[in-house]
């Protein structure tokens, strides 16, 4: 479970998010939509710790700046950042010991062959192409087995095999009891998987719809809250 209480971010006069509500039960694919500059990614870095803010995150019930709560987290951001000096292999060993991981080699192997990267293992993170680079981005993100994961743009640069292997992963987590939540502007890339969407813009939350009482698909959805609400102003 996943908790966002009262949240509120500033830079400066600059109000970011304002007073966000939401939670997250164990075992949801929530997908959070907005425009650029909405606050999505916003919200994302400061669950996994990577943002002051105000208000409170709670994960279990506990302070989500905790340890064992920062543990459960887990996150693929948008952009992937790789050491040019390791290689593949070598970025997935390096995370299993940040995080004491014992028996990870077998995951490992099954996360890189999953996304076609066995055969790169031995490749430096700045030779690898766009696409590999979030391949590699995606396969570190699921090693530490999180309760919760946050995935920011996880399509982006993806092949089909790779966006058809991650949609079976996250199907996978939820059946697992996972918490995930997703930001994405490829929508039709996510719209057979959600079970609820948040939508976002101008730092605060439009809609928060649960698939199961809508007819329309995922993208009609979030235009029709978006454009409704732009026009209003």
């Amino acid at each position: 479970m996943l908790d966002v209480i009262h949240f509120t971010k500033r830079y400066g006069k600059t109000i970011a998010c304002n007073d966000l509500n939401f939670s997250l039960p164990d075992g949801s694919v929530t997908v959070l939509l907005g425009p650029n500059g909405a606050g999505k990614s916003t919200v994302m870095k400061a669950i996994t710790g990577l943002l002051r803010f105000e208000g409170t995150i709670l994960v279990d019930g506990a302070a989500h700046s905790l340890p064992s709560s920062r543990r459960k987290i887990g996150y693929i951001p948008e952009i992937p950042s790789f050491y040019s000096n390791l290689t593949v292999a070598e970025h997935m060993e390096f995370i299993a010991r940040c995080y004491r991981l014992k028996n990870y080699k077998e995951r490992a192997q099954e996360l890189l062959e999953r996304f076609e990267l066995l055969e790169h293992r031995k490749k430096f993170g700045d030779e690898l192409s766009k696409g590999m680079q979030q391949k590699l981005n995606i396969c570190i993100g699921l090693l530490t087995q999180p309760d919760i994961l946050l995935l920011d743009e996880p399509f982006i640069g993806l092949d089909p095999h790779a966006i058809r292997q991650l949609r079976e992963v996250i199907l996978e987590l939820k059946r697992h009891g996972k918490v995930l939540l997703i930001s994405t502007h490829i929508i039709d890339s996510i719209d057979a998987l959600w079970d609820r969407t948040i939508i976002m813009q101008k730092g605060t939350i439009k809609a928060d719809v649960l698939k199961e009482s809508q007819s329309v698909s995922l993208e009609d959805l979030f235009f029709a809250v978006t454009e409704s609400s732009a026009s209003e102003h």
